[in-house]
């Protein structure tokens, strides 16, 4: 690690003794990325490696911080491959946040690149391992019908477990703490400022959580047909039942067998919308809602959002097509 700190300084010395042999005009060719015009702002230069974690880099680093996420808006990030200019911002960076085991390429980058601060989500929280299958634990009601096997088992670290923590705000909430102090750590004059930031981020997601709550809280069904597993920890916050067409992973396909589970699932309990993601095909959806004439919605696992949107707003979405699909007033 000292060797690489070394290097680090020097490739920045070097290209400071550059920028000043050539003039102004090599400065503005060369803002385009971490390590250049982010230094000259004095910003720290953030890389998160998808939209959940740089959105709150951004929220709690406000106008200290300059975030780039290495997955693009739009694209999966479960498919992210780096290119070699990615691993060398990794190296360069001040802070990298990432969530270890959604996406092996940054987990391989993030061990080649060696930054010197890494937030790494699973780390402030909790997850645990889920099926297609997933029963939330509601005080207010007994899920001793839907079975003994709750489809999900609890797990001290990141390893092999669901990834898809950040659509818990309660969860979501702990990871914002863990990013917000590996922040001050990386630039401890600004220390106040960010926890300042983060308490307010994070009073914003308990009163998101409440909002869930009450908004789910006279339901009709508990039940929700997804395509995709990715809403296991929401399921178990709001004491909802996920039953997912495919497993964590969206590319997996399912057996006649789960879509049978399914059709006897969607029957038994009074299951009126079969959801899908926004940015994937709808076909899978389409043709179990048509087989139980049912309807379908989108229902967004937020590892991405369009120009306009933001976690909150997303958020909000979901609820409504919850409370819509669910029965609740």
């Amino acid at each position: 690690m000292t060797v690489m700190n070394a290097s680090r300084r020097l490739i920045r010395a070097l290209a400071a003794a550059t920028a000043l042999g050539v003039g102004s005009l090599a400065l503005t060719a060369c803002t385009s990325g971490p390590g250049s015009e982010e230094e000259a702002d004095g910003k720290v230069n953030v890389v998160a490696s998808f939209y959940p974690l740089q959105f709150l880099a951004q929220q709690i680093g406000a106008g200290h911080v300059e975030v780039e996420s290495l997955t693009k808006p739009g694209s999966e990030p479960h498919d992210l491959e780096l290119s070699p200019q990615q691993t060398g911002r990794l190296t360069d960076s001040d802070l990298v946040v990432y969530l270890k085991g959604l996406q092996p390429a940054v987990d391989e980058g993030v061990q080649q690149a060696e930054p010197e601060h890494v937030a790494e989500a699973s780390s402030y929280t909790s997850l645990e391992k889920h099926s297609e299958d997933v029963h939330g634990e509601d005080q207010d009601k007994d899920h001793e019908g839907h079975g003994e096997d709750h489809g999900h088992s609890h797990s001290d670290s990141g390893q092999g477990g669901d990834p898809h923590v950040w659509l818990d705000p309660v969860r979501y909430a702990q990871i914002a703490e863990g990013v917000g102090k590996k922040l001050a750590e990386a630039d401890p004059a600004h220390k106040k400022d960010y926890e300042k930031n983060t308490r307010a981020l994070t009073e914003r997601l308990h009163s998101l959580d409440k909002e869930f709550k009450k908004g789910l809280s006279r339901k009709k069904t508990d039940t929700f047909i997804t395509t995709h597993a990715a809403f296991g920890y929401l399921a178990e916050r709001y004491g909802l039942h996920q039953a997912a067409v495919s497993g964590i992973d969206p590319e997996s396909e399912p057996s006649g067998a789960r879509m049978k589970k399914l059709h006897k699932i969607a029957k038994a309990d009074d299951v009126d919308t079969v959801f899908f993601e926004s940015s994937a095909s709808d076909k899978t959806a389409r043709t179990l809602a048509n087989d139980l004439n049912l309807r379908t919605g989108v229902l967004s696992p937020l590892e991405t959002v369009k120009k306009g949107q933001d976690y909150f707003s997303v958020m909000h979405q979901n609820l409504f097509a919850l409370q819509n699909a669910l029965g609740a007033p």
